[in-house]
């Protein structure tokens, strides 16, 4: 099959790297792309957000599928233009797409499906803000409701800068907080059947210790040792099919992965928050495990085929994010990247990277992510760590407790 990938980042990169791999992809494309995607596939210069764009390249390609990594894109409705174009994509409607485009739609299909989640508020107004944050009480829990590449949420003690960034928001959702380790769960759709991956667990904070602000991800470990038992089926029972479920109620089936952020609470899992795309950085490590090859299984949620669970290797995977200077409050970009792309068992992948003349710069806040892999978690972080310490990228930082 011809594939076509849509995004730039490190999430893509592990897609397309995985895609590169499988005897059934004879043909791999990416768009926009970046210079580490640039070595398993073909760029194409195009604007990710605009549907028409996307559809007309995939045409033009006479693709049999193709994948949107990103959340914004599908948001903006290129699934919708690329199925209008006759070919298979791998990504949720517009309208599905909601279930992460908007906070407040996805605790009405929550509560519509009595899927287990925070109490929470819509608030438009400073003064719904301030009363909702007495509420709930501190640590006060603050959500843009729309889009943040991740950054949207604050969590903090200081009820100050919590209607700061209430105030600084059209609308925000303002929930109780919910106690516990929070981990992820992907589980692949094809409209009418979900499949679990493997759990994953992400750190978001920026500094060691879970210190800082939050960011898009700084690392991630696959799979749980420490998960109990039964966890993943009672993910899949009771907040999975039922929220599947229910957005084919409302006419959305929803066709791609839904992204499954938990909170393992003393009174069980609940969910913190869905995405409608692969998770980054989970992704990386979840697919560097994956043994299943990933065009079948991309296709078959495409066209509603979905069978089987993915089957993973034994072993660990850890992945580092090498972060710019300044990130993620004000990323500095344009510095040079120097290092091996690979050593061992661990690899690189791009994930906010620019080629400038016959230099490879930064380009984003979040610039590498490093993947190790062993047969046990702590083969596969040293492996990870060995190789990051070996790359150089002036000012940059990254945490060093990652899967510790």
């Amino acid at each position: 099959m011809r594939v076509l990938v849509i995004g730039s980042g490190g999430r893509e990169h592990a897609l397309c790297r995985s895609l590169s791999l499988d005897p059934q992809v004879s043909e791999l494309h990416c768009a926009p792309g970046n210079p580490g995607i640039e070595q398993v596939a073909a760029l194409h210069p195009v604007d990710p957000l605009d549907p028409g764009q996307v559809a007309e390249l995939a045409v033009r390609l006479r693709v049999d599928l193709v994948v949107v990594g990103p959340e914004a894109p599908l948001v903006a409705g290129v699934s919708d233009a690329v199925r209008d174009a006759g070919i298979a994509c791998f990504g949720p409607s517009k309208d599905a797409a909601m279930i992460e485009g908007s906070k407040t739609f996805a605790k009405e299909v929550m509560k519509a499906a009595d899927v287990p989640t925070a109490r929470a508020r819509t608030c438009v107004t400073e003064e719904e803000a301030a009363a909702a944050l007495d509420e709930f009480g501190a640590p006060y829990v603050v959500k843009d409701d729309g889009l943040a590449a991740g950054k949207g949420v604050v969590v903090t003690d200081d009820r100050d800068k919590a209607l700061a960034h209430a105030r600084a928001c059209e609308r925000v959702v303002i929930e109780e907080f919910l106690d516990g380790p929070e981990v992820s769960l992907f589980a692949l759709c094809d409209g009418s059947t979900a499949v679990p991956l493997q759990l994953a667990q992400d750190f978001k904070r920026a500094y060691d210790g879970d210190e800082g602000p939050n960011t898009g991800g700084m690392g991630a470990y696959t799979p749980l040792p420490w998960a109990p038992d039964g966890l993943t089926e009672q993910v899949m029972r009771e907040i999975v099919h039922p929220t599947i479920g229910e957005l084919t109620r409302r006419g959305l089936p929803f066709q791609g992965v839904l992204f499954v952020g938990l909170a393992l609470t003393s009174k069980g899992p609940k969910v913190v928050e869905f995405n409608a795309r692969f998770g980054d950085p989970e992704t990386e490590v979840l697919l560097d495990r994956l043994e299943t090859p990933l065009g079948g299984l991309l296709m078959a949620c495409a066209t509603g085929e979905l069978g089987l669970d993915p089957v993973f290797k034994d072993g660990s995977a850890v992945t580092v994010v090498i972060a710019s200077e300044g990130y993620p409050e004000a990323p500095v970009k344009g510095d040079v990247i120097r290092g091996p792309q690979e050593s061992g068992d661990a690899y690189v992948l791009h994930a906010g990277t620019a080629r400038q003349g016959d230099e490879v710069v930064s380009a984003g806040g979040r610039v590498l992510a490093v993947v190790g892999h062993g047969p046990d978690q702590e083969s596969a972080r040293r492996a990870a760590y060995d190789l990051v310490g070996r790359i150089e990228l002036r000012g940059s930082h990254h945490r060093t407790d990652i899967a510790r």
